[in-house]
């Protein structure tokens, strides 16, 4: 399973999140898909994260709207939150950024009075909280996740092919210093059998002129010294004909290896 910490730059990935909470005022925090933090935790208000989240029902609720909100939606505290997927170009998803909590307007301290009884929080801790919420307009929230949104998959995207890039160019310089050390053992070969092309046609030749000596009853045997030469011709060219491939082989690997 392919994880951001394997190929980004985590104190660059971090620096994203940071400068982007810290330029909006909204909470925002990166997990993967096992819902391990990725970055810190900014901004996150005691409104939600220790009063509403604080009490069995309010987190029953927030529980709920962390499951099935997607892109910005509004929780059932009527806060903007935002759930971003972090994704490669092929699709593969790596984790979320999380977030939000702001308002979209000027909270209605009633309304949240009658949410505080209904989770059972104190009414005046519950408000004294609320109005230290960040208010931001609609399309502000939603301009603002978005903006997040490309910024961080471009630059996982980004680090994620430099990475397979990397990783191919190692290979390839494996693949090309092996090749080259093969290249090495076929011309240490190729050489021994050119030397024994070398041995094989001087024993035929002699072979030729002891059949010659003997006549009559040495033909058949020059027969075989013959085909013996022929053989031996024959492993030489081809000898020559690899060694030339493998020199022309060996200079393109080096031009490789510049």
């Amino acid at each position: 399973m392919v994880k951001i910490q394997d190929f980004c730059d985590m104190e660059k990935f971090e620096s994203i999140i940071a400068n982007w909470a810290k330029s909006t005022g909204m909470a925002t925090v990166a997990i993967d898909t096992e819902k391990h933090e990725l970055s810190q935790l900014y901004n996150f208000t005691d409104f939600c994260f220790k009063l509403t989240r604080g009490t069995k029902e309010g987190d029953r609720r927030c529980e709920k709207c962390d499951r099935e909100g997607e892109g910005v939606y509004f929780c059932h505290a009527g806060l903007g939150e935002f759930r971003i997927p972090i994704t490669l170009s092929d699709g593969t998803l790596l984790g979320y950024v999380l977030g939000g909590q702001v308002l979209p307007k000027e909270p209605d301290e009633e309304e949240f009075r009658k949410l505080a009884k209904e989770l059972g929080i104190d009414e005046d801790t519950y408000i004294e909280a609320l109005h230290k919420v960040v208010v931001k307009p609609k399309e502000e929230i939603e301009a603002s996740a978005n903006l997040l949104r490309d910024v961080i998959n471009l630059f996982v995207s980004s680090s994620y092919y430099e990475y397979q890039s990397g990783d191919l160019l190692e290979r390839l310089q494996s693949g090309i210093d092996k090749a080259a050390s093969q290249i090495e053992s076929a011309n240490a070969s190729t050489a021994i059998i050119g030397d024994f092309s070398r041995k094989q046609n001087i024993l035929a030749l002699n072979a030729s002129i002891e059949a010659a000596r003997a006549g009559d009853s040495g033909k058949g045997f020059a027969v075989v010294a013959s085909e013996v030469q022929k053989l031996a011709e024959g492993m030489a060219v081809t000898s020559k004909e690899i060694t030339g491939k493998l020199n022309e082989l060996t200079k393109t690997i080096q031009e490789l290896k510049g």
